[in-house]
């Protein structure tokens, strides 16, 4: 083959790839759920929640950005699953730039998940509207999970069944007091914290708490090369991206990757709903 040749095969085969991966991209891995297992051990867990499950479900970031019925394909699969308790941790809907698209967050969480012996809830920056300072779009979500079903924590703390879920409210919205959450903790009970942006486990405001911390916000950057970190994370601090995270004070992070996404782009960062196996120290 002389060079001409060479320098043209080598150009579409690389137009090929781009295209080929481009359409992976935006048509394929955006719609691959992918169901992720994870134990989780817990300081004080009564005897007959050990081997329960708690799925974790976040940022479902309902909107005009992509198609809502696969959130509703993935609720009905979830569902299937009979999980004893469920966690949403916030952004229930796209807001930037974008109008609230209350009638397909209405019809999604007609098929919402929920738990066996419990489902609550915490909100998200997107919760909040434009620029995270909208209150009655807040409010107006409030509404909707409520009424499907959703005990919504918003720095309050709730127990069922002898498990205490301490929410926060977003990080980013007009809500947001840690003190009043954390006034929730009781160290002698077995302890969950929901908090939807995980800069907030470097907050000086944890005390002794000493357990796990679920968290979304990331979608795991949605891009991540191959061998590199994802090239954009909306945190501060950038070692939160996914997945277990141990933090100090024998804190656990983990930090799911969403369900949805703002944009419909996904490389090596597929969709994810967690579903934890509880288990006693």
């Amino acid at each position: 083959m002389n060079r001409k040749k060479f320098i043209k095969h080598t150009f579409w085969g690389f137009t090929g790839m781009s295209f080929l991966t481009a359409l992976y991209s935006w048509q394929i891995e955006p719609f691959w759920l992918e169901f992720v297992k994870v134990k989780m051990p817990i300081k004080n867990l009564p005897n007959d929640l050990e081997g329960k499950t708690l799925m974790q479900i976040s940022d479902i970031h309902v909107g005009n950005r992509f198609d809502y019925h696969f959130i509703i394909k993935s609720f009905k699969e979830a569902s299937k699953l009979n999980p004893d308790f469920v966690v949403y941790t916030g952004d229930y809907v796209s807001t930037y730039k974008d109008e609230v698209q209350y009638y397909k967050l209405k019809e999604t969480l007609n098929y919402s998940v929920k738990g066996k012996l419990g489902t609550v809830g915490i909100l998200g920056n997107h919760d909040y509207g434009r620029n995270w300072s909208q209150i009655e779009v807040s409010n107006k979500i409030s509404a909707l999970l409520k009424e499907n079903g959703i005990n919504l924590l918003r720095n309050q703390s709730t127990e069922i069944n002898g498990l205490n879920f301490i929410g926060f409210d977003d990080f980013w919205g007009l809500n947001f007091d840690p003190a009043l959450a954390m006034s929730g903790f009781n160290k002698s009970k077995a302890n969950i914290a929901l908090c939807h942006n995980p800069d907030v486990c470097d907050l000086d405001i944890w005390g002794k708490y000493d357990s796990w911390i679920l968290s979304g916000h990331t979608h795991g950057g949605q891009v991540k090369p191959p061998f590199l970190p994802p090239l954009l994370l909306p945190v501060k601090n950038r070692n939160y991206s996914s997945g277990k995270i141990e933090l100090s004070n024998q804190r656990t992070l983990y930090i799911n990757r969403a369900l949805g996404h703002l944009w419909q782009v996904r490389f090596n960062v597929r969709p994810e709903i967690t579903i934890f196996e509880l288990q006693k120290v």
